[in-house]
């Protein structure tokens, strides 16, 4: 199968992950498409979502040579194993690409006919999503089987951002999608969804978004290779409803989180947590 990796920059661990984990599973990718590492959204996303520390922190691990090569520099240490190579860590894309032999190409916008015409030289049969541009349609139609994405909620009820978030705070249990994209919002069909098992082992809402992007790569894996063998189909959202027991709201959409519901969500995980600990009371 022909795999082409999508991403917000070279240097993402998610997709440095990504990667690494298809080709050792034997989809070495054909080539992955990343935005230019100066990406003006990408950055004011950053900067809102960890602040200018650790943005800093995290250029600073990436960009400037190290005399070693240490787990402590990984934002996410939950990738580690995945990140792994013999003795060192992966820290940017073109790391693995050296490893695994693919090319990889930057851009300023993934929808623009010189991002196109790349991508179909590379005609693949699955592009797997793990950051960047809202796509377009000339873009989602080019793979054979479609544009693969992982959503950190469970599809149809937790559409949209901060999904582990709202997953506690709207009582759906936490957990990944793994879906095809379409021109919507998380509204592509679905391939799997699976709940998360390890939610009371977590600390905190960084915690638990870094060990389910960890959980999404390994159940996008999974899909990959039932594709590939042909024992998976995808569904369209419409007919779970039934099965999800979504409810009247279940084509709600969610968006950046209050500060207040925020800590609301980071209340009720640590609830949950205590509430399996023996000897403790939910309070």
């Amino acid at each position: 199968m022909r795999i082409v990796i999508l991403c917000s920059s070279v240097y993402s661990e998610s997709a440095c992950a990504m990667a690494a984990r298809m080709a050792e599973s034997g989809y070495i990718p054909v080539g992955a498409l990343a935005l230019s590492t100066l990406d003006r959204v990408t950055l004011l996303r950053k900067l809102e979502q960890w602040g200018a520390r650790d943005v800093a922190r995290y250029a600073r691990a990436k960009l400037i040579p190290q005399r070693t090569n240490r787990p402590s520099q990984l934002r996410n240490p939950y990738l580690q194993p995945l990140l792994k190579h013999e003795d060192k860590f992966f820290r940017n894309l073109r790391e693995v690409a050296a490893v695994y032999g693919f090319p990889v190409v930057t851009c300023n916008d993934q929808n623009v006919p010189e991002s196109i015409a790349c991508l179909k030289e590379w005609s693949p049969d699955l592009i797997i999503f793990t950051g960047g541009n809202i796509l377009r349609k000339p873009l989602l139609d080019i793979p054979r089987l479609g544009v693969l994405n992982v959503h950190l909620g469970l599809l149809p009820e937790i559409r949209g951002m901060s999904s582990p978030e709202w997953s506690l705070l709207k009582h759906v249990p936490v957990g990944v999608t793994i879906h095809y994209m379409d021109a919507g919002i998380d509204t592509g069909p679905i391939l799997q969804r699976c709940e998360f098992p390890g939610e009371a082992q977590c600390e905190s809402l960084s915690d638990l978004r870094n060990r389910l992007i960890v959980f999404g790569i390994e159940k996008a894996t999974e899909v990959v290779a039932a594709l590939d063998r042909g024992t998976i189909a995808a569904k369209p959202q419409s007919t779970l409803d039934s099965d999800t027991n979504a409810g009247p709201d279940k084509d709600n959409q969610f968006f950046v989180i209050h500060e207040w519901l925020q800590a609301r969500a980071a209340e009720r995980l640590t609830n949950r947590r205590l509430a399996v600990v023996p000897g403790t009371v939910n309070g």
